[in-house]
């Protein structure tokens, strides 16, 4: 798993067409549609801290992590700037180790997908749920296999950068191989080349059940990306709803 070290520098960029507003009072909305209190709240693999500033904004005692230092250290630049204090912390998300429990793991733009051996997403997993109260939520959004059945290349050109971003699909393993050629403007006619590379893998929603189901979480429902929507085949990104699963002595009420 890639530690976006090129990458990092040219994220908010690439991903200005993401409405972090709107996906935070989605994340809200959407917790209190299911009745429960987002109280301490992680967000995982939070990248330069986007979403994690506007959760902050809106009251939620919130902080970050990600694998990512060179993500992180822009995270932090832009909550000092934001006068928005939150705490970062650099950990992968199958490693996660916390100071007590939450009551909240939001994880979003994919970053679950980037997860592409089943070890790993069933050892993150177990790692939420080891650190989620009882009754926690876990709410993450997976890019779909749909969105992933085909190779693509798609062309950035911003004011700093020039991107070719190609998508190219192991159709034997089902793992999206992600190849992004940067080319920074200097001085002049000159650009400064850097390359990041990384993968994918989709999963399908009854994938997602049995691992949750293994790593002590129940899945509460599957929503097609930004809906209250039932999970459609054709969409190309889906948000996961988990739950911990409580210990079966406080179902008998011991």
């Amino acid at each position: 798993m890639s530690n976006y070290t090129a990458f990092a520098e040219f994220y908010d960029q690439l991903t200005d067409n993401v409405d972090y507003k709107k996906r935070a009072e989605y994340f809200c909305k959407l917790l209190e549609r299911h009745g429960h209190t987002m109280g301490l709240t992680l967000d995982l693999a939070c990248g330069t801290g986007s979403l994690t500033i506007e959760l902050a904004k809106r009251g939620v005692d919130v902080y970050g992590i990600d694998a990512s230092p060179s993500m992180l250290t822009i995270a932090q630049e832009k909550a000092a700037e934001a006068n928005t204090p939150i705490l970062f912390l650099c950990q992968r998300m199958e490693e996660l180790d916390l100071f007590g429990t939450i009551d909240t793991v939001v994880c979003t733009l994919d970053s679950i997908n980037h997860l592409t051996e089943e070890k790993d997403i069933l050892q993150a997993f177990q790692r939420v749920a080891l650190f989620l109260d009882p009754n926690g939520y876990f709410v993450f959004d997976v890019n779909t296999p749909y969105k992933h059945r085909q190779n693509n290349t798609f062309l950035y050109d911003t004011e700093n950068v020039y991107c070719v971003w190609q998508n190219t699909l192991d159709e034997e393993t089902g793992i999206v191989e992600i190849n992004l050629d940067f080319f920074a403007r200097q001085e002049g006619d000159m650009y400064r080349r850097s390359n990041e590379c990384f993968c994918e893998r989709p999963y399908d929603s009854a994938e997602i059940q049995i691992l949750l189901e293994r790593a002590g979480m129940e899945l509460v429902t599957i929503y097609d990306d930004m809906t209250f929507s039932p999970a459609s085949p054709e969409n190309e990104r889906w948000v996961v709803v988990a739950k911990k699963m409580r210990k079966e002595t406080d179902r008998r009420g011991a």
